[in-house]
Formats: structure tokens, C-alpha cells, sequence
């Protein structure tokens, strides 16, 4: 799995989330995964999905994370859905490179209507974001690379 960062559970907020010490409000979660709504939305619906294990970043990810960043996009996915987000694909499913990311813990970020996000968002979140990466993206990478680009 991603390289495990030395903040550790004490100083990362997500890890907290992760580990019931905040009052978040998740809204899925299984054994390796949580999912709760974004604290400064992009778009009508916005998510973000962390593993509970600590990871820093997308640089981080080796090709053995393949199958949690495809449980990642699917949790993203069926937090949509279960929003009644019925254009699946009008919608945006990625991370932050570093040193964009405003938390160091991997977080995947599930948006939707993309067709609706402000210029701000779009800047942010949008396909021709500098700072955003398609989890498609990300997969195609490790798969091709064994790493994050």
C-alpha cells in the first residue's frame, strides 16, 4: 500500500474522521473506507472518500493500491448515487497532486453536476485543472508505471 506518513493518526484530521474522534457525520464507510461531505463544496454534491489507513498522496500510491483506489472510486460513486445523482456521467472523480492538497491524507474527491460547478470549481475540480488528477488517471499510471506521475 501508499507509503504510510510520519504526521501519524495524532496530527492528521482525516485519520481522526477515520477513527470516530470527530463528530463528521459519515455517510458510508466499510472496513478500509470512509465517506463524508466535503467542508468547502465545489459542487451541489461533494464528497470525499479516505482510506482509513493513513496515506499522504496520490505520489505516494504503488501499483499494489490499485484495487483500494477502485474501492475508493466505487464508494464515490455509490455516495452519488445514493444521492440521487442520476447522470453518472456529469460527474468528477479525483484527487489533488501535492503540493495541492489541503490535507496530507489521500482523499478522493466525488462531485457532481460537473456540468454546474462555478469558474472557481472548475479551476479547482475541472478537466483542465493543473491540479486535479481523474482517478482514471491515476489507475492508468500506476497501471502503465507502478506509480503516480
Amino acid at each position: 500500500m501508499g507509503t504510510q506518513g510520519a504526521s501519524g493518526i495524532e496530527d492528521c484530521p482525516f485519520c481522526q474522521m477515520a477513527n470516530n474522534r470527530t463528530d463528521t457525520d459519515i455517510l458510508l464507510s466499510d472496513d478500509e473506507l470512509v465517506c463524508f461531505r466535503d467542508v468547502k463544496p465545489g459542487a451541489t454534491h461533494h464528497y470525499l472518500v479516505i482510506p482509513r489507513m493513513h496515506i499522504d498522496n496520490c505520489k505516494t500510491l504503488k501499483a499494489a493500491d490499485i484495487p483500494l483506489i477502485e474501492q475508493m472510486e466505487q464508494m464515490g460513486r455509490r455516495i452519488l448515487e445514493k444521492n440521487k445523482v442520476s447522470d453518472l456521467d456529469d460527474i468528477r472523480l479525483g484527487f489533488h497532486l501535492p503540493p495541492f492538497s489541503s490535507v496530507p491524507h489521500l482523499h478522493l474527491h466525488a462531485l457532481a453536476p460537473a456540468s454546474k460547478m462555478n469558474l472557481k470549481s472548475q479551476l479547482r475540480y475541472g478537466q483542465h485543472s493543473y491540479w486535479f488528477i481523474t482517478v482514471e488517471k491515476v489507475l492508468s499510471q500506476l497501471k502503465t508505471h507502478g506509480k503516480v506521475k
